[in-house]
């Protein structure tokens, strides 16, 4: 539904029938929850001249225009397609950074859109911010590679330090050591990294939010769903659990009709395999193999609606049948993915590294 606002404030080159029909097309695609819903959008407008297919054009639509949904816009341009990729350019160009510290610039340019959850999306996306930021801010980093993998240390900063559910803080120091080298092999000024540092600690980063991305949107297009039993509670005790697979989490509600999940199980880092259990011959149970004995990173909501932190080790669950528990098995396997910030930054170091060894 990302267009519905923009439909509404109807262009004076629009007219009433051509707004009723494009909110018709729009509003019938965009309730399967498909991310081919923008696309078809796009495509709409193009094909009834309310929109030039023409980067530059495409690329002020989706920055100026009120109304768009920021996730719709993240996945749209992270595309990697010749003419997405000159969308995006010129996107980002349309931003300014001149004279901006890095998070300055950053915190401008992740309010335009959401970042998507793929790791080549991001990669794109982010290649080409520093592009900008340094064509914008020359003298600041001796090249794009230190902007990238700045700007990734910043992000992942600001959820260190911000997010409740990661206890282990980073610490100035850490931030500093952590970005030691990437400078094409030097070390940026100790006062620079300071002030990024102490901007992130002392405000985090807004993140837009959108009708589009809540969590009936979220639910719209699972994995997978079904009823299954879950191990719980203080006494343990086998409950009927209606679980929904999406967006690399696992969700579970007590009724199907219910808007908000009881329970929600990030997948991040976890494992998942079949366990036998008395008198339950279907069960898979979900851990984390590297820190066995400690709780989850998980969610519920008690019965008079707080919402507090789960206290499992592992999760334990029931299907009906063998057939079923293999599926389940196999789905929540493929949702399973780590953080992809720290793999794209390796991957960024090393060819940092690799420079400075051939230059010696």
């Amino acid at each position: 539904m990302w267009f519905c606002c923009c439909m509404l404030k109807s262009k004076t080159t629009m007219t009433d029938k051509h707004t009723h029909e494009c909110l018709f097309f729009v509003l019938s695609r965009s309730l399967n929850g498909s991310n081919r819903s923008v696309f078809q959008g796009i495509k709409y407008l193009v094909d009834n001249e309310l929109l030039d297919w023409k980067p530059e054009r495409v690329a002020e639509f989706l920055y100026k225009e009120e109304g768009l949904n920021k996730t719709a816009i993240g996945d749209f341009l992270g595309e990697r397609e010749d003419m997405h990729l000159q969308i995006l350019k010129a996107f980002v160009e349309l931003h300014e950074f001149s004279d901006l510290n890095l998070v300055q610039a950053l915190r401008q340019f992740l309010w335009s859109f959401r970042l998507p959850g793929e790791a080549q999306k991001i990669d794109r996306m982010m290649e080409a911010f520093a592009t900008r930021y340094c064509n914008c801010n020359a003298s600041v980093f001796q090249s794009t590679d230190t902007c990238y993998i700045l700007s990734f240390a910043i992000i992942m900063l600001n959820t260190s330090l911000h997010n409740p559910n990661v206890k282990d803080k980073t610490s100035l120091e850490r931030f500093i050591s952590m970005n030691r080298g990437i400078n094409n092999g030097q070390d940026l000024p100790g006062d620079l990294l300071t002030n990024l540092y102490n901007s992130i600690r002392n405000e985090p980063f807004k993140i837009p939010e959108d009708d589009g991305n809540d969590l009936t949107h979220t639910f719209f297009n699972p994995e997978r769903e079904g009823w299954l039993l879950k191990l719980g509670g203080r006494v343990k005790t086998w409950k009927r659990r209606w679980f929904i697979l999406t967006d690399n989490c696992l969700y579970y509600f007590e009724f199907t009709t219910d808007k908000e999940p009881r329970g929600i199980i990030p997948l991040e880092n976890l494992c998942v395999r079949e366990v036998m259990f008395p008198r339950k011959p279907y069960c898979l149970e979900l851990y984390n193999p590297n820190s066995q004995g400690q709780k989850i990173k998980a969610c519920k909501t008690e019965t008079d609606g707080r919402v507090v932190e789960g206290k499992h080790q592992s999760y334990t669950i029931c299907a009906a049948s063998a057939e079923e528990r293999d599926d389940w098995i196999e789905s929540i396997r493929a949702s399973i993915t780590k953080d992809p910030f720290y793999d794209l930054v390796s991957t960024r170091k090393k060819k940092v590294i690799n420079k400075v060894e051939e230059k010696l």
